[in-house]
């Protein structure tokens, strides 16, 4: 599968243990391809940089260069699509425009203004726990 993380899950993936922990571990160990881009990855460093996480990313041991590399090496950063108004924010327009160059097959959030969406070309937009259980159902499907 070929999954476009929107920046709170990366987050959340890189400081919580839970379900979008879980998710960014089955992506990078069972071949789940995963895509971002300069801009998500701004975003990404804009947010990590929030004095809410400072604690937080202290107790990580990393700093936030690190966890941003810890994400970045794994993934691969595409040119976001240009693409019309259609999110509810505008900001993420740059997440469907990086799922559409990706040809991803999902959108990962849980911003519910993003998971209102909910398709975009080529693909839907889902929450974590649906995700899982998408991956959980094709590798399924493998094995049979």
């Amino acid at each position: 599968m070929r999954l476009v993380l929107d920046t709170n899950v990366v987050v959340s993936a890189l400081l919580w243990e839970g379900a979008p922990n879980r998710l960014l571990r089955i992506c990078h160990t069972e071949g789940n391809l995963l895509f971002t881009s300069w801009p998500l990855l701004e975003e990404l460093v804009k947010t990590l940089s929030k004095s809410k996480l400072e604690k937080k990313i202290d107790a990580s041991l990393y700093s936030i260069d690190q966890l941003v590399d810890l994400y970045s090496k794994d993934v691969t950063v595409v040119r976001p699509f240009p693409v019309p108004r259609l999110a509810p924010a505008p900001d993420d327009d740059v997440v469907i425009g990086t799922a559409i160059t990706a040809k991803a097959d999902f959108i990962v959030t849980g911003d519910k203004p993003l998971l209102s969406v909910k398709v975009f070309e080529g693909g839907r937009i889902v929450s974590v726990s649906e995700a899982l259980e998408a991956i959980n159902q094709s590798a399924s499907r493998n094995k049979q």
